[in-house]
C-alpha cells in the first residue's frame, strides 16, 4: 500500500516538474475537473471591461491523479465550461499574447481544438445553452454584454440592454442564464441578476441588495452559491435574502464546484496574493487543502454529464415597443402614504449616455399603471405626487424586449411576492397602454 501511494506521488511530481508548475495536491485521483491557472487574477475587472488576468492564465484538468495543460499551445486559455454531455470545453483562449480573447471549444481529452467563432473583440465566459446555442460576454466598447448565438452558426443576438458591463455565469435548470452585472445596473458594486435566453424578463435574483455578490453558480439543491466579501453567500428557494455560507472566513474567487464528497472552492487568505482550490466537507464543515501552486487557481468545472436546462421557447416579434403592466406600485419595499402616487415618469438613454424622459402616465388609486414603452432600450422610472414632485426614483435601469409583455407586482417588491387576486384599476379605465414610446417628442431630463 505505501508503495502504491508513493508511485502516485512521483507520477504527479513528475507532471508538475513537466509543465513548470509547483504544485501541491490531496485530492482524490477520482475527481476529474479542469481549472484556471493565473499568476494575477483581477476578479472585478470585468465591472469596467477590464482584463481578469493581466499576466494571462492557463487551463488545466486534473485527471487520474495529476495536472496537465489542455490547451499548451495557447498563450491564454480561461473560464473553462464543461458541454451537458461531459464530452467537450467551451472556454475563452489566445492563441497568441496579442490576440483577442475568443471562444473555442476542444474535446476533454485535448483533441479536436476548433475556434466557435472570430470576432475582432473579445469574447469570454462562454457557457452552453440547450439546443446547441451558447451564451458569452462579447466587448461593446468599454463594457462586456451578454451574446447567444448557434455554436455552429452565426447571428449573434444580443441580450442586454442596459449600461454598463455583464457576464453570465451559469445556465439555470429552468432555462434562464445567471449572470453578473454591477447593481444598480450602471452601477459600482456586482450583484446577481437573471434573464431568459432570448434576453426577456430580466431581473435581479434577490432584491434584499446588499454586499457585492458575484461568481453565483447552480448547485444539486437548486441554491445558488456565490462569492461575497469575505464569504460565501447562498440563496434558497424559500427565503427572501441570501444566507450565509458556514465557511471559514477568506476571500472567495466563487464559481463553486459540487462533487459527491463536497463542494470545490477557491479561496485565499486575507493578505495572501494567490487563491488556492479546497474541498469543502458540507455536513463536516471541514475544509481540506486540494490544489496550491505558484500562480492563482479558480474556476473548478466537473467533467461529467449533467442535467441539461428547461429550454426556453421565445415568444417575441419583430415589435419595436414593449407593454408594461404595474398591479400595485405600492407593493414595494419602500413606504408611501396612501394614495400619494399619482404619475410616473419614464425615463430612457439617447446615444451618449444622457437620460431623456419619454413621457407621464396616470397611476390609479390602487396603485395600478400600463405603458407602451420602447423596446431594446434603458428604462428608468419617477414616482410622482399630485405636484409632480419626485416621491422615489429608480435607482439604475432595467429594459423589456420589443413585443415582450411584461407584468409587475410593483416597484422593486421583490420575486417572492404573489399578485392580488383583483383587475387592476387601470385595466378598468382602457386597456389601451399610455404610450410612452417617445414618439411624440423626446425631452431632456435635466433638472428631473
Amino acid at each position: 500500500m505505501r508503495l502504491r501511494i508513493a508511485a502516485v506521488f512521483l507520477v504527479t511530481l513528475t507532471a508538475c516538474l513537466i509543465f513548470g508548475r509547483s504544485l501541491a495536491s490531496s485530492t482524490r485521483p477520482g475527481v476529474d475537473f479542469v481549472y484556471t491557472s493565473a499568476a494575477r487574477y483581477e476578479q472585478k475587472a470585468w465591472l469596467k471591461g477590464q482584463e481578469r488576468f493581466p499576466e494571462g492564465a492557463q487551463i488545466y484538468r486534473w485527471n487520474a491523479g495529476h495536472s496537465y495543460r489542455l490547451v499548451p499551445d495557447f498563450a491564454a486559455s480561461a473560464d473553462p465550461e464543461v458541454s451537458f454531455d461531459g464530452t467537450h470545453i467551451l472556454f475563452a483562449g489566445k492563441k497568441s499574447p496579442k490576440d483577442a480573447w475568443q471562444i473555442w471549444e476542444i474535446a476533454v481529452d485535448g483533441t479536436g481544438l476548433r475556434q466557435v467563432f472570430s470576432s475582432k473583440d473579445d469574447a469570454i465566459r462562454p457557457l452552453y445553452l440547450p439546443e446547441g446555442f451558447i451564451v458569452y460576454a462579447s466587448r461593446v466598447g468599454k463594457d462586456f454584454r451578454l451574446e447567444k448565438r448557434p455554436i455552429d452558426g452565426d447571428n449573434p443576438a444580443p441580450l442586454f440592454y442596459a449600461p454598463g458591463s455583464a457576464i453570465p455565469t451559469d445556465v439555470l435548470r429552468d432555462g434562464r442564464i445567471l449572470f453578473e452585472a454591477a447593481y444598480p445596473l450602471g452601477g459600482a458594486t456586482p450583484e446577481l441578476y437573471t434573464v431568459y435566453s432570448d434576453g426577456s424578463g430580466v431581473e435581479s435574483y434577490r432584491c434584499d441588495h446588499g454586499d457585492a455578490r458575484w461568481a453565483g453558480r447552480q448547485i444539486a439543491s437548486g441554491d445558488i452559491v456565490f462569492a461575497k466579501d469575505e464569504a460565501l453567500g447562498r440563496f434558497t428557494s424559500p427565503l427572501a435574502h441570501e444566507v450565509r455560507v458556514e465557511i471559514p472566513k477568506g476571500e472567495y474567487a466563487g464559481d463553486v464546484a459540487e462533487t459527491e464528497s463536497g463542494w470545490i472552492v477557491s479561496r485565499r487568505n486575507e493578505g495572501h496574493k494567490k487563491f488556492e482550490l479546497f474541498r469543502w466537507d458540507v455536513t463536516a464543515k471541514t475544509l481540506t487543502l486540494l490544489i496550491s501552486s505558484d500562480a492563482s487557481v479558480l474556476q473548478p468545472r466537473i467533467v461529467a454529464e449533467r442535467i441539461i436546462p428547461n429550454r426556453h421557447p421565445s415568444s417575441l416579434h419583430e415589435w419595436p415597443t414593449t407593454n408594461l403592466l404595474a398591479l400595485n406600485v405600492y407593493t414595494s419595499k419602500y413606504s408611501f402614504p396612501k394614495h400619494s402616487i399619482k404619475a410616473l415618469r419614464l425615463y430612457t438613454m439617447d446615444s451618449s449616455g444622457s437620460p431623456i424622459v419619454l413621457g407621464t402616465a396616470p397611476v390609479e388609486t390602487d396603485g395600478s399603471f400600463y405603458i407602451k414603452a420602447p423596446g431594446d432600450r434603458p428604462l428608468k422610472f419617477e414616482l410622482l405626487d399630485g405636484r409632480e414632485h419626485t416621491l422615489k426614483k429608480q435607482d439604475g435601469w432595467m429594459w423589456a424586449r420589443g413585443s415582450e409583455q411584461r407584468i409587475c407586482v410593483g416597484c422593486h417588491a421583490g420575486p417572492e411576492h404573489a399578485p392580488e387576486n383583483a383587475v387592476p384599476a387601470v385595466l378598468l379605465q382602457s386597456t389601451v397602454p399610455t404610450n410612452l414610446t417617445g414618439s411624440a417628442a423626446e425631452s431632456r431630463a435635466g433638472g428631473h
